[in-house]
């Protein structure tokens, strides 16, 4: 391969067919069904399907096919199959679901509001996951440009990964002889530690997400004549909190949420650690004299890769201060956001905090618990020598760089279900997500020139394919 003749084509093809489509497809408040329970009505994934479709058919690599599947109910997914040159079978992987708006954005920015700034397109979906299908087309088109073989590559493009990808495994069944076995998943919605060098995800943690609703009276009441006596639905709720996590540390409680770590993870932090240093800490917007739950920089990559932690991510019930009145409430719901760690069954551990939070409630307060689609974590096989050499090289040769893997707190559902579904395929986990980037949150970015440089890295890798 020529690498000149690679930068140039992809830098081209970035600057004239993919930003001008990213900028479009930011505009497009296409939330993922999760966010959005009327999104057949409102429209907004039809906009995206066709603005994707459209742009995919002209331009596709040769000789490949597009298909949209689409059940009624479900959100749609798009399929482009092409053919190979050699023996093998790739599946490449993104969605093109968004987060919903979060408050915080920075004036001038928006979340459907696509600014150009510094290098960087901002915007909700750009870089979660907006550009992975048209990275993906621009990585195949660069390798037959250069008339390079490759095998058999299947990009798949799904609209519920936000929501948990719960129409994923419907589709993965009923397009399993499309599919076929993959040899090698390539999925562009994972992370990066800096924007220096290429990047690997080799783990990433489960989640369980929940509605927690305490129930203490019918209806509001005054809370001069009724607080002492009748118990607040949030001390209720914060003592529930209790039974989950140490609410001093953080730490989860529960034995069943919890595994070992291997050893090779942890080393592999440690390297992570000597190469980012502070910026394992400073990646995140800290406000004023905010400090970090450890200062072992070691520990704290692990707390967020490899151990279970509890975050309270929403809330109904809450008047705004403005408009909070002295009432003493009904009830409060609170969503729950548990991540737990690769490895741990997220079936079971659901159970298990069903059984601790319904257990011995608090004056026999009614409680009601609304679980959302569990998904598992996932810990990457050993990668074969071949690829560990392709991915050095496409760094070293694109980046200047050698790369390095990482451990991703998020989670990507469909990697779980291909590594049950398919233990002998090799994995390369990569994305845009680097520091401050932001995904789910204000000020979501893509950072066009480290996507451009991941780009021309997936081209190489999947020229070494062996």
């Amino acid at each position: 391969m020529n690498k000149e003749t690679l930068v140039s084509g992809i830098n081209k093809f970035w600057d004239d067919k993919i930003i001008p489509t990213l900028i479009e497809y930011i505009k497009i408040p296409n939330k993922s069904p999760s966010f959005d329970p009327d999104w057949e009505k409102h429209g907004h994934m039809d906009k995206v399907l066709d603005l994707a479709v459209n742009w995919a058919n002209e331009n596709k690599p040769n000789g490949s096919t597009l298909t949209v599947e689409r059940t009624p109910g479900r959100t749609p997914i798009i399929l482009l199959d092409v053919p190979g040159t050699v023996d093998g079978n790739i599946l490449m992987y993104g969605h093109l679901d968004k987060q919903p708006e979060m408050e915080g954005w920075a004036e001038g920015l928006g979340p459907w509001e696509p600014v150009m700034k510094d290098d960087k397109l901002y915007g909700r979906g750009g870089a979660d996951d907006g550009y992975a299908l048209f990275a993906s087309i621009a990585s195949i088109n660069a390798l037959q440009e250069q008339k390079i073989d490759h095998p058999r590559i299947l990009v798949m493009i799904e609209f519920s990964e936000e929501s948990g990808s719960p129409d994923l495994p419907h589709y993965m069944d009923i397009c399993s002889e499309v599919i076929g076995v993959p040899d090698l998943v390539i999925c562009l919605d994972s992370g990066a530690g800096d924007y220096k060098r290429f990047w690997t995800t080799t783990s990433l943690r489960g989640l369980i997400g929940l509605k927690m609703k305490v129930e203490v009276l019918s209806e509001g009441v005054h809370s001069g004549g009724a607080s002492g006596h009748v118990p607040s639905s949030f001390r209720i709720a914060r003592a529930l909190l209790s039974k989950l996590e140490d609410q001093n540390t953080g730490k989860v409680l529960l034995d069943e949420l919890k595994t070992d770590i291997p050893e090779h993870r942890i080393k592999e932090t440690e390297t992570l650690v000597s190469i980012l240093d502070d910026e394992v800490v400073q990646e995140f917007p800290w406000k004023d004299k905010m400090k970090p739950s450890t200062d072992n920089k070691v520990e704290g990559v692990l707390r967020r890769t490899w151990k279970p932690a509890l975050s309270i991510v929403g809330s109904d019930g809450l008047p705004s201060t403005a408009n909070a009145g002295n009432v003493l409430r009904p009830y409060t719901t609170l969503q729950l956001s548990m991540r737990i760690p690769p490895m741990v069954d997220a079936k079971k551990a659901t159970k298990e905090i069903e059984k601790v939070l319904k257990n011995n409630v608090p004056y026999d307060a009614t409680i009601d618990l609304d679980f959302e689609e569990a998904a598992d974590g996932w810990n990457a096989p050993e990668t074969s020598p071949w690829l560990l050499d392709a991915i050095d090289k496409a760094s070293n040769n694109y980046f200047k760089e050698p790369p390095c893997s990482i451990g991703e707190g998020g989670t990507i559902p469909f990697m779980a279900m291909l590594g049950e579904q398919f233990p002998n395929a090799q994995f390369v986990i990569t994305g845009v997500l680097g520091p401050k980037s932001n995904a789910h949150g204000p000020n979501e970015f893509l950072h066009i020139p480290f996507a451009k440089k991941l780009t021309c890295c997936i081209s190489s890798i999947l020229s070494d394919y062996k």
